[in-house]
């Protein structure tokens, strides 16, 4: 299996990589921020440091869409930068440039930038800077292909000394290669970041609004010395043609990643539910499947369907009901859905299994474990299937006064979800009857 690798950039003198690893130090692999349970995708409030970088590739809006795509790059912002006056905005930044080729203006204008924020646990600043070299052309002075202004000018806007030793010696060894391949100076800009401005919304994700919009940027064709290696880890991509074509769990996963090996412990090494599941160290998905977009924080689950990802569960901090549920709402039905986490009720003689008969199991259909054996299962005219005794461990009990009456809710303990309920009307040994919604039960015969 493959392996997100996080390892310190070779070569790197090792002031730079004290400053340039201190974000790695302090972050943990999850995802930023949590979101209210959706049945599409969940986000788990697990946080994780992240740091930011803004750089000036020229035009903004394919410096955007290029940085995006880059494996542990959390968000890019179109902006301004790095001019001598603290505001400004997209008319402000052309009216100056006209000012000053037409001579009436001597103060710094800002420049087109990007603000990169990546959580350095998946991609170090010196992967994000071999992107922005490998990405435009940084021996043009002011300008960018047909782009030509000081604020289309290539630069590094640091906010430590880290990220200036970082840029630094990322530009000498870049240098050394656009040297050998005979082409000019580097004229990147580097300096602190200063009089920072956010573009205006219609700036931003621009090239995804406005597929066919002109940008004319362009890198070199010079590959950065050893950029082949540290364009990512050096893991096989999964191979679909072995995968469940239907539906498939692909667990993303980072080689230094707490959360993952806790996901591996509590739900992977476990696994029984009926959706194959595979984890991988490589952030790309199978051959020939489509993510919808990169990945941000491991552990990513996502879920494909005939090859496209359909819904993502991001981070886990150990709160396994939270993950079934997630999973629940792409394996289950409305009316299922509506059982299992709304506490429904089918109505009388309606559910599945009220006929069934043959030895086997009763399990979670989520999770897959085992719920109740069919020797346990009795006639109880009641209309919904009873049992006088549960799989060991199988089920949790909770008191329940809706509906103005005094019951003991049942629930799987392995997804959480809502079963049925248990009265005091059984049958021998127990004395107990289990009656449980058939539409939330999946039977397994026992083998023949």
């Amino acid at each position: 299996m493959n392996r997100l690798v996080n390892k310190k950039p070779a070569g790197l003198p090792k002031f730079v990589l004290w400053f340039a690893w201190i974000p790695l130090m302090l972050s943990v692999q999850s995802c930023a921020k949590e979101t209210e349970m959706t049945p599409k995708n969940d986000i788990v409030n697990t946080q994780i440091e992240t740091d930011s970088i803004v750089l000036g590739m020229g035009c903004f809006w394919g410096a955007e869409k290029r940085m995006s795509e880059l494996t542990g790059v959390v968000d890019v912002e179109s902006g301004y930068a790095g001019g001598d006056f603290e505001k400004a905005g997209y008319q402000d930044v052309l009216n100056h440039e006209r000012m000053i080729k037409m001579g009436r203006a001597d103060e710094r204008n800002h420049a087109e930038v990007i603000k990169v924020t990546f959580n350095p646990a998946l991609v170090s600043l010196e992967r994000v800077l071999i992107q922005f070299w490998e990405n435009h052309n940084p021996t043009q002075g002011d300008r960018q292909g047909n782009d030509v202004g000081t604020n289309y000018r290539s630069a590094i806007y640091y906010i430590s000394d880290g990220q200036k030793a970082v840029a630094e010696y990322t530009k000498n060894a870049y240098q050394q290669a656009l040297t050998q391949a005979g082409l000019p100076t580097i004229t990147t800009e580097i300096a602190p970041l200063r009089n920072y401005n956010s573009a205006e919304e219609y700036h931003q994700d621009y090239l995804v609004k406005n597929p066919n919009g002109y940008c004319g940027l362009g890198g070199t064709n010079v590959a950065y010395p050893g950029s082949e290696k540290s364009k990512g880890p050096q893991h096989p991509v999964l191979n679909s043609a072995d995968l469940n074509q239907t539906q498939q769990l692909v667990v993303f996963e980072a080689e230094e990643c707490a959360f993952c090996k806790q996901f591996k412990s509590e739900v992977l090494d476990s696994w029984k539910s009926e959706v194959p599941i595979i984890a991988t160290l490589n952030p790309n998905p199978p051959t020939g499947w489509k993510l919808e977009k990169t990945l941000f924080a491991t552990p990513t689950i996502v879920l494909f369907e005939d090859g496209k990802e359909v819904s993502r569960f991001t981070g886990y901090n150990g709160d396994k009901p939270r993950f079934w549920k997630w999973l629940g709402f792409q394996l289950l039905t409305p009316e299922q859905q509506k059982i299992a986490f709304e506490q429904g009720t089918e109505y009388a003689f309606t559910g599945s299994h009220l006929d069934e008969k043959r030895p086997g199991t009763f399990v979670d259909p989520i999770t897959g474990e085992a719920l109740f054996r069919s020797d346990t299962k009795f006639e109880s005219n009641s209309g919904w299937p009873s049992f006088f005794n549960p799989v060991e461990g199988a089920i949790t009990e909770h008191e329940d006064f809706s509906h103005g009456m005094s019951r003991i809710e049942v629930r799987s303990a392995s997804s959480g979800i809502h079963l049925g309920h248990v009265f005091p009307d059984g049958p021998a040994p127990t004395y107990k009857r289990y009656c449980i919604n058939g539409n939330v039960l999946k039977f397994v015969p026992d083998e023949s």
